[in-house]
């Protein structure tokens, strides 16, 4: 690898073509693997597909019960009411009991490892009055975070024509989940729940298989076929993959596994920088110091094929002088990577420290150097 810096603009944006690695086949009819740490897609197939999610959309009704508690309209201690539609749910179930109040952290728990049809119907009644209304607003929530073939008629999965999602959206989705919403990540991996003297496995085949398998939701009904979208983590580097569409419990767990291992076989981790590591100096103008340090806001890394490992370059990029003032912590520039035969990824750099705008006297000497070097610019050539 090496590293160049230079001073051009600007663009982020998220990868998602496909790289070229080890070729891989699974018999699921859609799938994905995707890197989280920079959205890069390592594997696809028929990704963008709407197809039938069954209880994988579950992730969708909990997204809006995690952002319902994170705006402050209820808490986990907030009780929600079980009607008789929600207790006549049929399929996997928590069995809450109509005219009885749940927590809403018991129903994260009873969504999450029971993957309780009911306990979604009590959300989305909880939340928005009627599961119909629930489901309007999670197709449009699902639109403003870019899941363009995602199409919501209930809360739980349950078997209807127009409910509909792709393998990428539902990965996408799990990465909103995972970043935003940390403090509840962890429920995803927990094996059992008991709820009303009732205790019920987590579904999620991948958990005890000690192949860094730490979530999310799986998915079966006899139009989907039996589904898993996952997230796994191996020497600090976390992919996220979807598989569906697959025969039975076993191919399942078989498919999701070799998807797992797969990724971490095929690609290897490269680490770039740690976290809050000095990338690079940029320099100001008119700031009381000349220059910021452009760090990094967490551990860079990603995964790249085994057999381009020695071929990636990185370069440093930010549009400068850097006017001040400039707070600590704010977007300034960023680390390019670029792996042969693939799109590049960028990683965000950051003002190290705050850079006050300076005084009068810096600004007239910033004004003198300017007035300097577009004069030296207008001279004519001599011969």
């Amino acid at each position: 690898m090496f590293l160049k810096s230079g001073a051009i603009a600007l663009a982020l944006i998220l990868l998602i073509a496909p790289l070229p690695a080890a070729a891989f086949e699974t018999k699921a009819k859609a799938a994905i693997v995707i890197d989280h740490a920079t959205g890069l897609v390592l594997f696809s197939k028929d990704a963008d597909r709407p197809m039938a999610p069954a209880s994988m959309s579950k992730l969708m009704t909990l997204f809006m019960l995690f952002e319902a508690i994170r705006d402050g309209r209820v808490t986990t201690e907030t009780e929600f009411g079980v009607s008789a539609r929600a207790q006549a749910m049929g399929g996997s179930r928590m069995f809450v009991e109509a005219g009885t109040m749940v927590p809403v952290e018991a129903l994260i728990h009873g969504i999450i490892v029971q993957s309780g049809n009911d306990a979604c119907v009590v959300v989305a009644e909880g939340l928005a009055g009627s599961e119909e209304a629930f489901a309007e607003a999670m197709t449009r929530r699902a639109r403003e975070l870019g899941l363009t073939n995602t199409t919501l008629t209930n809360a739980s999965g349950w078997p209807d024509p127009d409910h509909l999602m792709s393998v990428r959206d539902l990965a996408l989705l799990s990465g909103h989940i995972i970043d935003e919403f940390p403090e509840y990540y962890s429920y995803f991996n927990e094996t059992e729940f008991t709820w009303n003297g009732i205790t019920q496995p987590n579904r999620n085949p991948l958990l005890k298989l000690n192949i860094g398998a730490d979530g999310l939701k799986t998915g079966h009904t006899a139009e989907a076929g039996y589904g898993l979208v996952g997230s796994a983590v191996q020497d600090g580097q976390r992919i996220i993959f979807v598989a569906t569409g697959l025969a039975s419990e076993a191919e399942r767990r078989s498919e999701t596994e070799a998807l797992v291992k797969w990724a971490f076989g095929a690609f290897d981790k490269v680490k770039f920088f740690d976290k809050d590591a000095v990338v690079a100096d940029a320099d100001v103008w008119i700031g009381e110091q000349p220059t910021v340090p452009l760090v990094a806001p967490q551990m860079l890394q990603m995964l790249v094929p085994r057999e381009s490992r020695d071929a990636v370059a990185a370069s440093i990029v930010y549009r400068g002088p850097i006017e001040a003032p400039i707070a600590a912590g704010q977007v300034l520039g960023a680390l390019v990577v670029e792996v042969p035969d693939q799109e590049a990824a960028r990683f965000d750099l950051v003002a190290g420290r705050d850079v006050a705008r300076g005084g009068l006297v810096t600004r007239i000497g910033a004004a003198t150097r300017l007035a300097r070097d577009r004069a030296v610019q207008m001279l004519p050539a001599r011969d």
